[in-house]
């Protein structure tokens, strides 16, 4: 299995996982680190925002909820076709556990 497809997994079993919306970004990113070793970002529109490893510069794409930017799901270094091909997956599947994050500051929310 690939490290994109390691990732994938990961970050699927997470979100099947649940639990508090910040709890799950989290974990995104941190499996998106430890599965194709590089820093991992999700920043938020207004700033912040969960991230692995070590900072460098990155690249990204962005995650929409419904018509809303609400944040950029990013890695370190340059994206290949592979890199954005996978992120733009994993900020389909995150975008409302970023808007809640993003929108409660942390607060309980049920979707």
């Amino acid at each position: 299995m690939s490290a994109h497809a390691e990732a994938l997994a990961a970050v699927e079993a997470a979100i099947g996982r649940g639990g508090e919306a910040d709890d799950v970004v989290r974990e995104v990113v941190e499996a998106l680190h430890a599965h194709l070793g590089r820093f991992a970002r999700l920043r938020f529109v207004e700033g912040g925002g969960p991230a692995a490893g070590d900072e460098t510069e990155t690249d990204g794409v962005p995650v929409r909820y419904g018509d809303a930017h609400v944040g950029d799901l990013e890695l370190g270094g340059e994206l290949s076709a592979d890199d954005r091909e996978l992120l733009e997956r994993v900020a389909g599947l995150i975008a409302e556990h970023a808007l809640v994050a993003w929108d409660t500051g942390g607060e309980a929310w049920e979707p």
